[in-house]
């Protein structure tokens, strides 16, 4: 088991660096806890999710709302069990494939992972660069470059410590969180209508068009990259080596996680509500792109603040992710391989590879392909998330691995039953993008 890390690593950095009190205030030992369930949020709400959201609500209301739920309580069980892994077995989930997996199955695992990353990253660069178009009126390519020198941001944040960036993200999270209850009250959207696209109805399994938009929502949820991080951003908490120290450990993880991913569960259930009830109720029942819908909302609103509101989200979620893909990109890397980058120089590399296709693409086929890039990225995705998810669930399950702390067998039995929905929902899509793309 590997439960040390290489010299001068990330890990040996940053791991038990967020001291923990033993007793006191039950409500001061989850206040140390919370942090890491918000880094991982900024995962949730990332382009793909607006662009899935803001379809679902131009085309049927509210009607998907339910759906926005049900992926955000599978994506709570899910986040536990890496939680989990991290506490119980001091291993993040790229340290335990390395360990408890044949090297050549861990090299394999090791690729897709990065592949995943890489995705990540290029739908950030599209929804960043998009978002620095409408608020200062760049043109794409020149925005991608800018994207470029988030390097000197995730810079001064491996200066500052862990519990800095935490901070960073938090102040981001809720920027993004004031910008749609600001445009939500401009819309007005009708309360009751809301009520009702919680409950389930019979249509979304007779439409097949519906179906599809809510597969979208429920299959872009999970990103195989949160797995990775939150197993290890959970192990910066100093917590005491007793079983009873980790177990509260896990539950404190548990509902850090949980209130982070209700809070992205408001702020993408705000998208759709904003999109029914600007966008649906006009008639406008095509709006799926970022760029049309800054372009549609401040006139429908009457409000031209409501454009910028929605660039400066856009934004902010940007920035967000950039810390986040960072810190999963060097987890992955040094859990798999040992091998470290500087944080500044990883961010670089990353970046470097994902901007070389938006450019191309921008140049070559013009602003409005970069929609095209961005369902591209979430096919990776969908490819990846299976190599992160059931190895997840497998590792937690064994007590060789997890000893005391071995997940229950009802969270495991939970796990694999959303596992394979989420994995069978990902394959759906896949190859319906596949077959789009032949066609």
């Amino acid at each position: 088991m590997l439960t040390s890390a290489p010299a001068g690593s990330m890990r040996g950095e940053l791991r038990r660096s967020v001291a923990v009190p033993d007793g006191g205030k039950l409500l001061r030992r989850i206040f140390v806890f919370l942090g890491p369930g918000y880094l991982v949020a900024t995962g949730y709400m990332d382009p793909g999710n607006w662009a899935t959201a803001l379809a679902g609500g131009s085309k049927f209301g509210t009607a998907l709302l339910f759906v926005a739920v049900l992926s955000s309580l599978m994506a709570v069980v899910l986040q536990s069990l890496s939680a989990r892994l991290g506490v119980g077995a001091g291993l993040d989930l790229a340290q335990a494939c390395r360990a408890h997996t044949p090297f050549p199955v861990a090299v394999g695992l090791w690729i897709l992972a990065e592949a995943g990353i890489f995705a990540t990253d290029l739908a950030e660069v599209i929804g960043t660069a998009i978002g620095l178009q409408l608020l200062f009126g760049l043109p794409l390519a020149i925005g991608i470059v800018v994207t470029t020198l988030d390097a000197f941001l995730v810079l001064a944040f491996e200066r500052l410590g862990f519990r800095k960036i935490e901070l960073f993200v938090v102040a981001m999270l809720a920027l993004i969180g004031l910008c749609f209850a600001a445009q939500l009250v401009m819309a007005r959207p009708d309360m009751a209508e809301v009520a009702r696209g919680l409950v389930p109805t019979s249509r979304f399994v007779t439409d097949p068009e519906m179906l599809y938009l809510g597969l979208g929502i429920l299959g872009a949820t999970v990103m195989p990259h949160n797995l990775f991080l939150h197993s290890f951003v959970v192990q910066t908490r100093a917590v005491g080596v007793s079983t009873r120290q980790k177990r509260e450990a896990i539950r404190f993880a548990v509902i850090d996680s949980a209130l982070a991913l209700f809070f992205a569960l408001l702020v993408n259930g705000a998208i759709l509500v904003l999109a029914a009830a600007v966008f649906h109720t006009r008639g406008l029942t095509d709006v799926a792109e970022l760029g049309e819908a800054h372009r549609l909302i401040a006139p429908l609103l009457g409000e031209p603040v409501a454009a910028t509101l929605f660039a400066v989200a856009l934004i902010a979620c940007g920035l967000n992710s950039t810390v986040t893909a960072t810190l999963a990109g060097q987890i992955v890397m040094e859990g798999f391989v040992h091998l470290r980058l500087a944080p500044a120089t990883r961010r670089l590399v990353t970046r470097a590879i994902a901007i070389a296709p938006a450019i191309a693409v921008t140049l070559y086929a013009g602003e409005s392909a970069t929609a095209r890039l961005l369902v591209l990225s979430q096919v990776v995705l969908s490819v990846t998330l299976p190599f992160a998810v059931v190895p997840l669930v497998l590792f937690t399950a064994r007590r060789k691995v997890m000893g005391d702390l071995v997940a229950p067998r009802r969270t495991t039995l939970v796990a694999a039953v959303i596992a394979v929905a989420v994995i069978g929902l990902n394959l759906k899509l896949l190859w319906d993008a596949l077959a789009g793309a032949a066609l």
